[in-house]
Order: structure tokens, then C-alpha cells, then sequence
């Protein structure tokens, strides 16, 4: 039987539970994916500490993972047993040697892309792509706002946006960090520790603010956030590593200069299969053209997930992290 990761309760990282799960034959529009990469996520830890809610315990978690089609149901069309698949989203569960999913959620990885690359960058990858281009496009000559620059979305945002000619300031929690940032295309960075983030946006705008700002953070980063913004600008909220921010008055945004707030998730932007594969296209594009590389900093065997994620909430990763199967 196949070694899975699961919560039997919700909790800090010691619920995490590597247990031993008989799968069934695939069913009607499944496939058997035996994983040879599984990507890490904060998201997961929302998961596993309950404030994003599993429909039932115990269950499996972790959101993204690449690997080989073993089998798969009646009716499926979009992959034949031997693909190289990768997903990102759908059912939680990618903390597996091998998982039953929706084949409509899967995606082909094409030979320029390795199965750790694929399991380490499609949650983010995609996440960058939606954020940028559909949910709040950029343009050429704008400058943004990135909480969390040397996270693992935040170098491939960093790199993405530098090719399309968008200037980007990008807060980090050291100088290290920072260094990283910068060499991945952020022109700016801030250490959040060190410099009051609203004020500096405002000194290298000339006090003018940004249009967007993309705040994977929170709790700790909200009203800062609002106060970078320039009139009419935007609060890409798409994390809560800090927590969920506290309730406000939504006659703040008015005050503040009629500003928009929206909080978006990939699930909402990958909902149709075609969605789904023309983000993946755009990132498989951009990794195999060189634009963006992917920086797998840390790997840890399946059965060490508990560490994986004492090591995340203690911000000491950067780049892009894997479980082992």
C-alpha cells in the first residue's frame, strides 16, 4: 500500500501522520498517479492547522505533485497510462506515493521540463500567471508591490514581471532574502524588519504609490498594504502566512482613495479544463524559454513532512521546497 501523508486532527505539524492507504481502481474520470515530486505550499499548512477546513477526517493534504499515469477509469480522455502528469489544486492529497485524481485536473509536462521542476513550480507558477495577467493584468512600465519576494511564488514573479518590463518592489524578511530577490529581477527590495514597507513604496515613487499590490501575507501586512496603493489601485490579497486580516470598515477603501480589494484563488481561475491548460501552457512556456528558472532550495523525504513544515512556518525556506516520495 502506498505511504500518504494525513491529519487525523487539525493542529501544529506534529498531526501530520504518514500512514499506509489501499487505493481502489481508478473510477469513472480518475487516474492512479504514482508521484515522483511533491511540491510544498503554505497553503498546506492552512490545511493542516483547520483554517481552511478539510471536508472530513482524516484526509490527506498537500496541493501540487508530478509523476507517471498508472491507470486510469472508464471515460477518461485527457491522459493514457505512462503520461507525465503534474497538477496543482483540486482534492488535497499530494502528500503521497501515489493518489487518485480527477484526470481533468491533470496536465501533460512536456520533455523541457523535469518532474521535479514540474512538482515544484505549477502551484506557483500558475498562481503568478493568474495574478498578473487575468486577475489584475500588468503592463509594461508599471510598478507593483510583491509581499514575500524570495518566497517561492515570489522569484518567479519577480522574474516573470522583469520580462514584461514591470518594475518591482518586493518585501522580504532579511538581507539575504533580499539578495536573492534581487537577483531574480526585484529592482527594489524592503526588509519588513528593518524599514516601515508604506513609507519606502512611497519614497521610490516619488509619492505616488502603486497600482497593485500582491499580498500573499495577511494579517501583519493588510493596512500597509492599502497604503501603498495610488488612487483607484488595487489589494491582490492571495495568502494569510500571517494570519487572516481583521475585519474593517469598507469606508476605508474609499477614504484611502476608492480602492479595490478582491480575494482570488487559483481553484476559481483554473475552474475550466481549458483554464487550466492554457495557465500551464504560459508557465511551461517561460520555463523552457529561459525566463523564468525554477530554484529548488530544499528537499525532504516524504516521511519528514512534519520538519518540512516546522522549517516553513519559521520562515527559513526560500525558493521552492519538495517532499521525496
Amino acid at each position: 500500500m502506498p505511504k500518504t501523508i494525513r491529519i487525523h486532527q487539525t493542529g501544529g505539524p506534529e498531526v501530520l501522520s504518514l500512514d499506509e492507504v489501499a487505493l481502489p481502481e481508478p473510477g469513472p474520470g480518475q487516474a492512479l498517479v504514482r508521484h515522483r515530486a511533491i511540491g510544498l505550499n503554505f497553503i498546506d499548512t492552512y490545511h493542516r492547522s483547520g483554517l481552511y477546513p478539510l471536508p472530513a477526517l482524516p484526509h490527506g493534504i498537500g496541493m501540487e505533485a508530478a509523476g507517471v499515469v498508472e491507470s486510469i477509469g472508464p471515460g477518461v480522455t485527457e491522459v493514457k497510462v505512462g503520461d507525465r502528469v503534474a497538477y496543482a489544486g483540486g482534492p488535497p492529497g499530494a502528500y503521497a506515493e501515489a493518489r487518485l485524481i480527477p484526470a481533468d485536473r491533470l496536465v501533460h509536462v512536456p520533455p523541457s521540463v523535469s518532474d521535479e521542476q514540474a512538482a515544484a513550480m505549477m502551484l506557483k507558477g500558475m498562481t503568478v500567471e493568474y495574478l498578473t495577467q487575468r486577475c489584475r493584468p500588468v503592463r509594461s512600465g508599471e510598478t507593483v508591490l510583491f509581499h514575500a519576494a524570495a518566497g517561492g511564488v515570489g522569484l518567479i514573479a519577480c522574474q516573470w514581471l522583469r520580462h514584461l518590463g514591470v518594475t518591482v518592489i518586493g518585501t522580504v524578511g532579511s538581507r539575504e532574502k533580499a539578495e536573492l530577490a534581487r537577483a531574480h529581477g526585484c529592482a527594489h527590495t524592503i526588509v519588513y524588519t528593518e524599514e516601515d514597507f508604506p513609507k519606502r513604496v512611497r519614497e521610490l515613487t516619488g509619492g505616488a504609490g502603486v497600482p497593485v499590490v500582491f499580498d500573499s501575507v495577511g494579517k501583519s501586512t493588510f493596512l500597509g498594504s492599502l497604503d501603498c496603493l495610488s488612487p483607484r489601485g488595487m489589494l491582490v490579497g492571495f495568502g494569510n502566512a500571517s494570519g487572516k486580516p481583521d475585519p474593517f470598515d469598507m469606508q476605508l477603501l474609499s477614504t484611502k482613495g476608492s480602492l479595490y480589494l478582491t480575494r482570488p484563488t487559483l481553484m476559481a481561475y483554473t475552474a475550466k479544463r481549458e483554464e487550466l491548460i492554457a495557465s500551464a501552457n504560459a508557465l511551461f512556456d517561460v520555463v523552457a524559454r529561459g525566463i523564468v528558472k525554477i530554484d529548488i532550495t530544499r528537499r525532504w523525504p516524504l516521511r519528514e513532512a512534519e520538519q518540512a513544515h516546522r522549517t516553513m512556518e519559521a520562515r527559513q525556506t526560500v525558493g521552492s521546497c519538495l517532499l521525496e516520495p
